[in-house]
């Protein structure tokens, strides 16, 4: 199976600092931020496709620019590299997502690729209006693909369900070859609208025992459905030549933190909703509940869970030194993840860095198993 390789387009900012996803950032972030301007996007995109990575993980959330706008402009200043869109269900109809897609579609020659986010946080969604509590969010979600699918396979599709219909006389979004759609969510909701609508269900980075348990029980979930799908991991990288160095970075961005920022941001995601969040969360309080020191909070072997006393979301990174790095990401291939998502501080430099001396020792390793 061939692995793919996503870099994250920071279209909230980026920086060389240790940040929040959702949450205000740290005083010591904003001192070196990098504002998400269409050049320094540009400049990210560019660098990512120069690099090697086969997408881009393009997010969507408070206080991040639109991601299919974003896309739209980069789609012009790039040639190879796809885009890997993030969208909400629910807070637009779905006929104007399966437009919006199809748009895109054409503007970008086929490189787009669709991730259904559901969302985490009951205080974010309540922001933007949208009040129904988790599970019925995932149940819509469910409906929103399901008429999704239908409105790109043209006219005379329809649906009926709790918070959709689709009328047989619309005239759909004919789409020839729909985009690849990712799903992402821990819970038992999440798990079922994945092994049934999904074509790749994303995994936030946890250890590999872990991940192999999830795996096979969304395999099974599939398997009953008569469905195949493929798997991803959503995970940061904090890479170097040797080990020492690496570490080093990890304890510096997390040394940079102020106790009081840890502990706001920690009582913040304590109220998030998503079960796959609350997995991140107990990854770094299990380990180390009264401190954070940098080994400590290492889960399995390169797999740190500091960034998860901070950041919401994605809360772990490989940390080690590029063999290191790159020996665990196929570690993680030979469970079954075909799709990585990767990002790090700041994601223009290190784009280049990653994709220099980590993403050939995976695609190498790839091929000695496989010949």
């Amino acid at each position: 199976m061939t692995v793919e390789f996503n870099w994250f387009l920071p279209t909230n900012g980026d920086g060389p600092h240790l940040a929040n996803s959702g949450l205000p950032r740290p005083a010591n972030f904003m001192q070196d931020y990098r504002a998400a301007t269409p050049a320094y996007l540009r400049q990210v995109a560019v660098s990512a496709e120069a690099a090697g990575f086969d997408g881009l993980l393009v997010p969507t959330a408070a206080g991040f620019e639109d991601p299919w706008l974003v896309s739209a402009l980069l789609a012009g200043a790039t040639r190879r590299i796809r885009f890997l869109v993030t969208f909400r269900p629910g807070l637009e109809q779905p006929v104007h997502v399966a437009r919006k897609a199809a748009t895109l579609w054409q503007l970008c020659d086929g490189r787009l690729q669709l991730f259904a986010v559901t969302g985490s946080s009951a205080y974010e969604q309540r922001a933007v209006g949208d009040f129904l509590d988790h599970d019925e969010r995932y149940r819509r979600t469910g409906e929103f693909l399901r008429v999704l699918k239908r409105l790109w396979l043209g006219p005379g599709q329809s649906f009926a369900g709790e918070h959709y219909t689709l009328n047989p006389n619309h005239p759909g979004v004919p789409l020839d070859t729909p985009p690849l759609l990712h799903v992402g969510g821990a819970s038992a909701l999440a798990e079922q609208v994945a092994s049934s609508q999904a074509d790749s269900y994303l995994l936030w980075g946890e250890p590999p025992d872990m991940v192999r348990e999830r795996i096979n029980r969304m395999r099974a979930l599939a398997a009953v459905l008569g469905r195949q799908i493929r798997f991803g991991l959503r995970v940061h990288v904090i890479a170097r030549e040797t080990e020492c160095e690496a570490w080093e970075r990890a304890d510096q961005l997390l040394g940079e933190v102020s106790d009081q920022t840890l502990a706001d941001a920690q009582r913040q995601l304590a109220s998030y909703e998503s079960v796959g969040q609350r997995r991140q969360t107990e990854l770094s309080q299990r380990i180390a509940p009264t401190g954070r020191s940098m080994r400590r909070l290492e889960v399995y072997p390169n797999v740190w869970a500091g960034v998860g006393l901070i950041r919401g979301g994605a809360a772990t990174a490989l940390v080690g030194s590029y063999d290191q790095v790159a020996t665990r990401l196929d570690e993680y291939r030979q469970l079954g993840i075909s799709t990585f998502l990767l990002s790090s501080y700041p994601n223009l430099e290190e784009s280049t860095r990653v994709g220099e001396h980590v993403l050939p020792r995976v695609r190498n390793l790839a091929r000695g198993a496989r010949g």
